[in-house]
């Protein structure tokens, strides 16, 4: 297709689609002559990703440009490219390494990956920008006071490793590899946020089961 019907198709102004362009977000077409190039149904795939991280993700250009560099690196095992794609994305507060309260949280956090047998999370450790974030997040909650050792974390750990087994078995639709960390990016961005709104909607229906309105 020309970069009209790629426009028409996508929703994207021709104009946007340039500047993806020329910012290396999205690959260039094949050219046909000194002014036109012809796009296919990889680029419209890509198109969506990248308005998906930029316009609903808040993700900057030059961070954009990090994920899909990583999506499209095919030296790098599954695992590897598809944790690389999803730690070039925006990341929570990073712990103070000097603070005894994250010390702490490091500790619980590392005996639940423990009890879990989540030995690749606990051979990753605090490179992984997930372990960084919750090490913060219950740093913070102990300085609050609410209770967040491994014992309480455990129950919804083991509901995220079945969270996790849906996440890959949807990924496994896709047919090549690409399309498979492209998905999970987009995931990431675009379905946290239906995740979290399940949770919220299942919450008020427990409360309402047990307390009534």
């Amino acid at each position: 297709m020309r970069l009209a019907e790629l426009s028409e198709r996508s929703g994207v102004p021709t104009a946007t689609i340039k500047y993806y362009l020329r910012e290396g977000l999205l690959p260039p077409g094949e050219r046909v002559s000194a002014t036109q190039a012809e796009y296919g149904e990889a680029h419209l795939r890509r198109l969506r990703l990248v308005r998906a991280l930029i316009q609903v993700g808040r993700v900057p250009v030059a961070a954009a440009r990090e994920v899909l560099a990583a999506v499209d690196d095919d030296s790098l095992g599954q695992t590897i490219r598809l944790g690389a794609a999803l730690w070039a994305l925006p990341q929570g507060v990073r712990p103070e390494p000097d603070d005894p309260d994250a010390v702490a949280a490091a500790r619980e956090v590392d005996r639940l990956l423990a009890e879990l047998g989540w030995s690749t999370s606990r051979e990753i450790g605090d490179l992984s920008p997930a372990y960084r974030t919750l090490v913060a997040a219950l740093a913070t909650l102990t300085r609050l006071g609410y209770p967040c050792d491994a014992a309480h974390l455990a129950p919804y750990a083991e509901q995220m490793a079945r969270t996790a087994a849906l996440d890959l078995d949807m990924l496994d639709e896709y047919p090549t590899p690409v399309e498979k960390v492209e998905a999970a990016v987009a995931a990431a961005v675009l379905y946290e946020p239906v995740l979290l709104s399940l949770r919220r909607l299942a919450q008020e229906e427990e409360s309402a089961r047990r307390y009534g309105l």
